[in-house]
């Protein structure tokens, strides 16, 4: 299975693309959109080109996004929200299912601390992906999400074998 990660950003959206079979996972390719343009609107549909062009690139059979998680910055909030609803939109046009995780979940299930710090989820990512070099943090992140998502649809297969 081909799973494509989303660490959706407004500046910066993380992805990363891995395939499993059964417990092995392989780094296929991972990367950065960054948004362009003078407004929100512009922006958006910058990101949307982009991701759209990396599903079409990398034939995920999955996806899995990264929850928002909210701040005191309402406004802030707002925008990730909708950087976010991008990354949600460009698989599910695709056809694909979408996962979601929040930021804790990803984190406990790939370093084993919910709370671990964005270089421990890079250090983690290239243990678990041998020979993967992250384009950075978000793309690390992107990883992340995806590896995330195999462990849950592997157990979740485990689940419907044995029921």
């Amino acid at each position: 299975m081909r799973i494509l990660g989303i660490d959706p950003g407004l500046r910066t959206m993380g992805w990363g693309v891995i395939e499993t079979d059964g417990p092995r996972m392989r780094h296929v390719a991972n990367g950065l959109c960054q948004s362009e343009g003078d407004d929100l609107a512009q922006r958006l549909l910058s990101l949307y080109h982009q991701l759209t062009r990396v599903l079409g690139d990398h034939g995920p059979d999955t996806a899995a996004v990264e929850q928002t998680f909210v701040n005191k910055d309402a406004v802030g909030t707002l925008k990730l929200g909708q950087a976010r609803a991008v990354a949600l939109l460009v698989p599910a046009q695709a056809g694909l299912s979408v996962g979601e995780y929040a930021p804790n979940k990803v984190k406990k299930t790939v370093v084993g601390v919910g709370h671990a710090d964005k270089r421990q989820v890079e250090h983690m990512v290239r243990l678990q992906l041998p020979g993967c070099e992250p384009a950075g943090p978000d793309a690390a992140d992107a990883l992340a999400v995806a590896i995330c998502h195999a462990f849950y649809a592997r157990a979740d297969a485990a689940l419907r074998i044995r029921a």
